[in-house]
């Protein structure tokens, strides 16, 4: 196994630990360290292991932060709704 992939398990599991503890702000300011941590171990892990395995470590990732996924997808709709 390679560092980044090592890496973006232990992300993972970090991700997961901060889900199971209380929080009062509803998690956020934990995803946005995941985020900010995620995407440069992203790109080091699509540099390393190539596309494919990076696209996997996407969709692992955003399967993790769906709920800020969806809120900046409601954000962009309501966006260009509001621009046609």
């Amino acid at each position: 196994m390679t560092t980044s992939l090592f890496l973006a398990c232990l992300w993972a599991i970090a991700a997961n630990l901060l889900a199971m503890l209380p929080s009062k702000d509803n998690h956020w300011t934990r995803a946005y360290a995941l985020i900010a941590l995620g995407i440069p171990l992203l790109g080091y892990v699509t540099w390393e292991n190539g596309p494919w395995i990076g696209m996997i470590a996407l969709f692992a990732g955003m399967s993790v932060l769906r709920w800020p996924l969806r809120h900046l997808l409601r954000w962009l709709r309501g966006k260009l709704r509001g621009e046609l």
